[in-house]
């Protein structure tokens, strides 16, 4: 399965996966509007053995085949201690 992946250019380290290059119909008005601009980054073929950096290939691949779309936001930032 090819995935294209383009970078929201109003949310940092939010990108968007997509079944379709420039499908951007298959993602709600809402997300959209909230994403704003996006900026293509890659063109990848999603494996079963494809090894992504931040996300699960397989739950890449079941939604895009489901919604035709998945969103990757910026990793969660661990919280800090207090004794640090």
């Amino acid at each position: 399965m090819q995935a294209y992946v383009y970078k929201s250019q109003r949310k940092d380290d939010t990108y968007v996966y997509l079944a379709r290059r420039d499908g951007f119909e298959q993602l709600p008005e809402p997300l959209r509007t909230q994403l704003g601009p996006l900026r293509f980054v890659l063109e990848v073929a999603l494996t079963t053995d494809r090894k992504l950096a931040r996300e699960d290939a397989a739950v890449v691949r079941e939604n895009l085949t489901a919604r035709g779309f998945h969103i990757q936001f910026p990793p969660k930032l661990a919280p800090e201690r207090a004794d640090a």
